[in-house]
């Protein structure tokens, strides 16, 4: 691992002439500071704060030396609990009274600082520790030279914009899913790590931590050849928008409202744009795809050694609303549906036949008629495999022969899964993920998770954007929600039989923020 600071570089020297063993000096577990890997954390919002303070600022190969957000301190963000993280924040500094006085749920840059500063003084013993602070992390990339690595949770986005800044300054990432909500931002990041050759990894990667056991059953032909796959999803878990905001609200104090629009154009600022409720928006989001899929993705693409899909063809939902006593669809080309499915093709290859793949959300899923009798077959959010010989649903295998555990090893067991119902068990931390990535920027092989693994898995995401804006079809006055059939060249990165579509693969940057 490089040492790119002098001071770095200076504990290294001087251990040097010590004959004392490091593990005597810092006791067992110790790791002396020009071994930590320094990292850069970019945005502390509610899903970064939660990484942080279960698993992240516990690992002792990592020490966190600087810190970005846009929003300095804000109390307005929208979470899970209204007080889960602030309890956990307690808990992990024993100040039973933090954040007393706050009614909303707090995040942000300076809440970041603090709690990774009063961690470090209490579990590391290294008071008067200070972690420097940025709005812009284009400024952190600057001045920060010592950083070896960023992690990277922003919203969707914004990923691709700083992974490629960071890399390009020699920086290892790690990047929050997904790679980037449009095609070509994901394609420039995955160039932009090959060149560079830093060490990378997808944060989704550490959730599916059984998918080398799913791989082996289904590689030992337990359903047989897989002709189909379903994936579905209870979110959207966020407002879904019918229209633009027309309220012109006050940016908040210490919200930098600019350079949280970073790539994307200039427009007035509103909540709903921002922190969780993001994803709802084309122009910030991936959608419920981007955000859950890709834990019920992975083994599918790893186990099959899936490339980028060859068509897709999207069904949403849609409102209406009253016009002068006359009834119409809403138009919209700005927020992702309430509920949709989505029919993706992918190629046969190897030993694998064609695959068809479904996508459900908004509480869609499949119907399996030969198991309406069972108990609750399918969760609210899961997936199901279905092969020649039988299906896979959760932790259990269907076939002929009668329902069987997935790993006999484990017995029965209850159909686990993010939300109960994915094909490997997910309630894992992303530490797990960070560690493996720690390893590899330590000199240990790549992560599993690594971005260079991840272009067909986020193809398939973008592609389902895509193919939502594109199902659209004129009649009149009315704009109803159609499903067309696109086919994709993912080599030339282009929809060859809907020319309209195309524009939807790329953004329309702001000036000074081109890729």
């Amino acid at each position: 691992m490089a040492r790119r600071s002098n001071r770095r570089t200076f504990v290294g020297s001087a251990a040097a002439f010590s004959i004392i063993p490091r593990h005597v000096l810092g006791g067992a577990g110790y790791v002396a500071p020009s071994d930590k890997v320094t990292l850069a954390q970019i945005g502390c919002g509610t899903e970064g704060t939660r990484e942080l303070i279960t698993g992240l600022i516990q690992n002792e190969q990592i020490q966190i030396v600087a810190v970005c957000d846009p929003v300095k301190d804000g109390t307005d963000y929208p979470d899970w609990s209204r007080e889960g993280t602030r309890n956990s924040i307690r808990k992990l500094l024993e100040e039973p009274n933090y954040d007393a006085n706050t009614r909303g749920v707090r995040a942000g840059r300076d809440q970041f600082q603090y709690v990774v500063e009063k961690y470090y003084a209490k579990a590391r013993g290294l008071q008067g520790y200070k972690v420097a602070s940025y709005a812009d992390f284009r400024e952190l990339l600057n001045k920060e030279k010592g950083v070896d690595a960023v992690k990277i949770v922003t919203p969707d986005f914004s990923h691709a914009a700083i992974a490629i800044a960071a890399m390009n300054q020699g920086k290892h990432v790690a990047v929050h899913k997904p790679l980037a909500n449009r095609m070509n931002e994901a394609r420039l990041v995955i160039e932009t790590a090959r060149r560079t050759k830093v060490q990378t990894h997808l944060l989704s990667w550490g959730m599916a931590r059984d998918t080398d056991r799913l791989v082996a059953r289904l590689k030992e032909g337990v359903i047989g050849p897989v002709r189909e796959f379903h994936t579905w999803t209870s979110s959207p878990v966020w407002p879904v928008y019918t229209d633009l905001p027309k309220e012109r609200p006050p940016v908040p104090d210490g919200f930098d409202w600019q350079l949280w629009l970073g790539p994307e154009r200039d427009r007035p600022y509103h909540p709903c744009y921002t922190h969780m409720v993001f994803r709802s928006w084309y122009d910030f989001g991936g959608g419920c795809m981007a955000d859950g899929a890709l834990y019920n993705l992975w083994p599918l693409f790893v186990a099959m050694d899936l490339g980028p899909p060859i068509a897709a063809r999207a069904f949403s939902s849609h409102a209406c609303n009253i016009v002068d006593s006359v009834a119409n669809p809403v138009p919209n080309d700005f927020v992702f549906p309430a509920a949709s499915t989505c029919h993706f093709k992918f190629a046969a290859h190897g030993d694998w036949p064609a695959l068809d793949m479904f996508w459900y959300e908004g509480g869609m899923r499949p119907r399996v008629p030969e198991l309406e009798n069972e108990d609750a077959p399918l969760p609210i959010s899961g997936s199901m495999w279905i092969g020649d010989k039988g299906k896979i649903i959760g932790s259990r295998v269907y076939t002929s022969k009668g329902v069987e555990p997935l790993y006999p090893e484990d017995g029965q067991g209850p159909a686990g899964g993010r939300g109960g119902g994915s094909t490997a068990p997910q309630q894992t931390s992303f530490a797990r993920g960070e560690a493996v990535w720690v390893e590899a920027i330590k000199g240990g092989p790549p992560s599993p998770g690594n971005i260079l693994t991840a272009g067909p898995i986020s193809e398939t995401i973008c592609l389902h954007a895509v193919a939502l804006r594109a199902a659209r079809q004129k009649s009149g006055v009315r704009v109803y929600p159609s499903a067309v059939k696109l086919l994709y060249d993912s080599a030339g990165m282009k929809i060859t039989n809907f020319a309209d579509a195309n524009k939807y693969l790329s953004r329309d940057y702001r000036p000074g923020w081109e890729l």
